[in-house]
């Protein structure tokens, strides 16, 4: 496994939800290395156009619609992506977000919330990351190479404010990470997870309040929230052949919040 790990500038990336925040961020870091780019989209036809163009046009990115929670859909997005680099995709980023804005002031709470909440969070979140990584299965297999990088969340670790749904998700998200590493890894395929907190900022933080963002930074070692440049960094490594050796991890990117 660990002779076979191509270059970042030799890959080809699926990042789930990447025309707008953190997967255009992390689609920006990738592209930075020379990596081509399937950046898939739901709603954001045009952002992820306009991203195609900035990273280089039909030779470098190539925009593709699908819902991440349609297996089919995600089925039909991988091949797409082949026929269109004449080569499969070898490292998927589950980044895709089911609708949810960070606002603690208007979370549900639990005497009010219900299960279709959590269903949609569990489809968005876990049974999105098992359509993309069954779709790839095959190729990553005949390949003896593929690497798979979940975005979670330190709520998890630390739950200062109480997302029960979206946090619960999360966690089945990690579990499910360490399980796919566990039985995938002989066949050269590493899972990770990277997680982070809030971040300045995305559409889905957008509606918390600055003086929660500032009591943030004063919680960190750092001083500072984390951007999603910052946060993209660490997926490239999850990516890159200098984390060969490493599979079933969660590595919390916040700025040292929490330190797990």
């Amino acid at each position: 496994m660990n002779a076979l790990a191509p270059a970042l500038s030799e890959q080809i990336v699926l990042v789930t939800g990447g025309a707008r925040g953190l997967g255009a961020a992390i689609n920006k870091a990738f592209a930075a290395q020379g990596a081509r780019l399937v950046i898939n989209f739901h709603r954001s036809a045009s952002a992820a156009a306009a991203l195609v163009d900035e990273l280089g046009g039909a030779g470098r990115a190539v925009a593709l619609g699908a819902d991440v929670t349609d297996r089919d859909a995600v089925f039909d997005l991988v091949a797409r992506a082949h026929e269109h680099f004449g080569a499969p995709v070898c490292t998927v980023v589950n980044n895709a977000l089911a609708d949810f804005s960070f606002n603690g002031d208007d979370r549900a709470k639990p005497d009010t919330i219900d299960w279709p909440a959590f269903d949609a969070q569990f489809r968005g979140t876990v049974a999105a990351a098992l359509n993309t990584t069954q779709a790839v299965l095959g190729d990553m297999r005949s390949a003896r190479f593929g690497r798979i990088v979940n975005i979670g969340t330190n709520l998890v670790q630390n739950p200062v404010v109480p997302y029960h749904d979206y946090t619960a998700a999360k966690a089945a998200l990690l579990a499910l990470t360490r399980t796919l590493a566990a039985d995938l890894g002989p066949d050269g395929i590493a899972v990770n997870m990277v997680s982070g907190g809030l971040l300045r900022t995305t559409d889905a933080s957008a509606a918390t309040p600055p003086a929660v963002f500032d009591a943030i930074a004063a919680g960190t070692p750092l001083r500072a929230v984390t951007t999603p440049d910052e946060f993209a960094d660490a997926v490239l490594f999850f990516a890159s052949p200098w984390s060969r050796a490493v599979t079933g991890q969660n590595l919390v990117v916040d700025g040292g919040l929490v330190m797990d």
